[in-house]
């Protein structure tokens, strides 16, 4: 059974800096692009970052450009957001996702082509 399970969400004060990671198992990491989603309250799911299965392709919506770095680490199968620079406007349920593209040049950015998801995790940035 294949599962995605993140971590390190918590409360920060605005600046600050949060790390979250996301443990992949169940099944190989390699051919999989990955990417972080999330959902503010009485907001709907939005994209936040993505990486291709390589790690060689990374893409970022522009509210997170220059302050959010999303890595893998396919020896780990984890994937990482490091956030830094947060805002209270970052505060959501952060959602770990995953798909098969077995291609470097496909790194969805669209929620409805990733297939697996984990729990999500809180990040809160107060003021």
């Amino acid at each position: 059974q294949v599962q995605l399970v993140e971590s390190g969400g918590g409360l920060v004060q605005a600046g600050g800096s949060l790390r979250l990671s996301c443990a992949v198992s169940g099944r190989t990491f390699t051919g999989y692009a990955m990417a972080w989603f999330r959902q503010g309250t009485g907001k709907e799911r939005e994209f936040v970052a993505a990486i291709n299965w390589s790690g060689g392709s990374t893409y970022y919506a522009d509210f997170v450009k220059g302050r959010f770095t999303i890595s893998r680490d396919n020896a780990k199968n984890t994937v990482y957001l490091q956030m830094n620079s947060l805002k209270p406007e970052d505060t959501a349920v952060y959602y770990c996702t995953t798909t098969w593209t077995g291609s470097v040049y496909r790194t969805p950015r669209i929620s409805s082509e990733y297939d697996l998801w984990g729990q999500g995790t809180q990040v809160t940035v107060s003021s």
